[in-house]
């Protein structure tokens, strides 16, 4: 079986999968104080509740955006899984091509998606992730990533929202009735829920006047149902596909299929 990993600003996702079957799915939060042990003994009791066991595991492929972690997370794979886990990094078989300036700039979750959202969807397709950072990406139709945007999460945006000003409280993000509150926790919610789905709007609809022709859209991360029935321009949302990309990455790498 192989295991993926994508390690995020808030969370690592994991995923299991048998062959192209996923058969578990795990998210923990991103600790930097964390030793390896302690990351170990968390994976063995996650794998051991879903009625697995480390020894199944025969690799392990990582993304990550929190280098300081990395060294930490690998130790962990080579102590409790007895594996060297492969990390999606530049140089790395994907199967697509990055039309970017500089691709070692670009963020291996970045990749992955956009390996899975062309795999899975065909292209033209966009992908968004909605994060810690909301990111976007567009694949064209020859298999050649063109770039895309990255702005604030909503979760990030709304905290930021309320441990930078002196009167305005904290707020849970909740999808409100009506654009036009009445009170400030209402103003607030409209503010930044209808504001940031416009965003999303706005932005999808700029890429695909770029390209010139119709495109997918698809969303994943943590609040891509919230804005997805709301905006109308997101046509599947897909909560695990960087996990998707993670195992195509594995694949190619591992000469289990062509480039």
């Amino acid at each position: 079986m192989l295991f993926c990993m994508d390690i995020g600003n808030t969370n690592i996702k994991t995923a299991l999968f048998d062959s192209e079957k996923m058969v578990g799915y795990w998210r923990v939060s991103t600790n930097r104080t964390y030793t390896s042990d302690e990351y170990g003994i968390l994976f063995d009791r996650l794998f051991e509740h879903s009625g697995f066991s480390r020894t199944q595991v025969e690799g392990i492929i990582i993304s990550s955006v929190v280098p300081t972690i990395n060294f930490t997370i690998e130790h962990m794979c080579r102590d409790y899984f007895g594996r060297q886990p492969m990390l999606v990094v530049p140089g790395i078989k994907t199967g697509i091509r990055v039309s970017y300036e500089n691709p070692r700039e670009l963020g291996s979750d970045r990749i992955a998606n956009a390996v899975a959202a062309y795999a899975e969807y065909g292209a033209p397709v966009i992908y968004i992730d909605f994060g810690t950072a909301t990111t976007f990406g567009v694949v064209d139709n020859g298999g050649v990533f063109l770039g895309g945007c990255i702005c604030p999460g909503i979760k990030l945006a709304s905290e930021a929202l309320g441990s930078g000003t002196a009167k305005l409280p904290r707020f849970e993000l909740a999808r409100p009735e009506n654009v036009i509150g009445k009170t400030t926790l209402a103003n607030l919610q409209s503010g930044m829920y209808y504001g940031y789905v416009g965003l999303v709007v706005y932005l999808i609809r700029k890429m695909k006047q770029e390209l010139g022709k119709p495109a997918t859209v698809i969303a994943t991360g943590g609040m891509a149902q919230m804005i997805s029935e709301e905006s109308g321009e997101i046509d599947r949302v897909d909560g695990t596909l960087t996990l998707k990309g993670l195992r195509l990455i594995w694949m190619k790498n591992r000469g289990e299929a062509g480039e």
